[in-house]
């Protein structure tokens, strides 16, 4: 069933009501009442005397009648007046529900573009935040890599001056030490350990005179023998044997009065007729 949305049957039979009872009223309407207006009279008279004038008896006019009242033109009429009432107040009624409905679209609309600049605003916000934490980011990066260079320059230059003081260490203990090779003290620490193993040697038959013999030890810190091993020498098997056991019957070795001269890797040259 199609929907009436301009109230258009209504309407219509709102006018056609309202022209039934004007037809019914101008059908009830009484012509009859109208009465033409009066002529004037020509009368003829004779002047006489007061006293030969016998006036006519009074006549009563009679009394208008009085309206008739037709109650069913006057129903029909506050009928349509009631009908106009209501279709006056029902158009005011649409009227007004229209003229809400327009508000609350316009405050709707309001609403909508309050929320869609509030969207708006809140997306710029987060936009410039997330530039403002990504420039941070990146400035804290930069910075980052800046104290990384810095502390890796730092390491370089700590790195090459402590090579270089390592370096002139070394140096200056090499120069100590063959300062102190060349010197005296060098010579009465071999003297010393050539007397040791020469007093714990157990000359074989097989030694011959011009015995010369290099040895390699190595020693603890306190002198004390870990390995003893010929290198090189003039006698045979059995000489070499002896001066092994001469150097482990001799631990610990004599030290240095020079710490310089101390080396655990110690080579000497064994010469017992000296």
């Amino acid at each position: 069933m199609v929907r009436d949305s301009h109230n258009i049957v209504p309407m219509f039979m709102a006018v056609l009501l309202h022209g039934l009872l004007v037809a019914a009223m101008l059908a009830t309407f009484d012509f009859s009442s109208r009465k033409p207006p009066p002529m004037p009279l020509l009368i003829k008279g004779t002047l006489v005397a007061d006293s030969t004038i016998v006036l006519p008896p009074p006549v009563e006019k009679p009394a208008p009648p009085e309206p008739v009242v037709d109650t069913t033109t006057e129903q029909a009429r506050l009928v349509a007046e009631e009908e106009k009432r209501r279709h006056d107040a029902l158009i005011e009624q649409q009227r007004l529900d229209a003229l809400r409905k327009q508000q609350q679209a316009e405050e709707q609309r309001k609403r909508e573009e309050a929320a869609r600049r509030q969207r708006e605003q809140e997306a710029r916000r987060e936009r410039e935040q997330e530039a403002e934490l990504e420039r941070r980011r990146v400035e804290a990066e930069l910075q980052r890599q800046r104290e990384v260079e810095r502390q890796r320059a730092e390491n370089e230059r700590l790195r090459r001056e402590s090579e270089a003081a390592v370096l002139q260490d070394a140096i200056n203990a090499e120069d100590a030490r063959l300062q102190a090779m060349n010197s005296n003290e060098m010579a009465a620490y071999r003297f010393a350990l050539q007397q040791k193993v020469l007093r714990n040697w157990a000359r074989p038959a097989s030694a011959r005179a011009g015995l010369d013999c290099l040895v390699q030890v190595r020693q603890s810190a306190t002198g004390e023998v870990i390995s003893a091993r010929v290198v090189s020498c003039n006698g045979d098997a059995a000489v070499e044997r002896s001066i092994e056991a001469a150097v482990y019957k001799a631990s610990p070795l004599p030290l240095p009065d020079n710490a310089v001269l101390f080396d655990p890797n110690l080579r000497f040259r064994f010469i017992p007729e000296q």
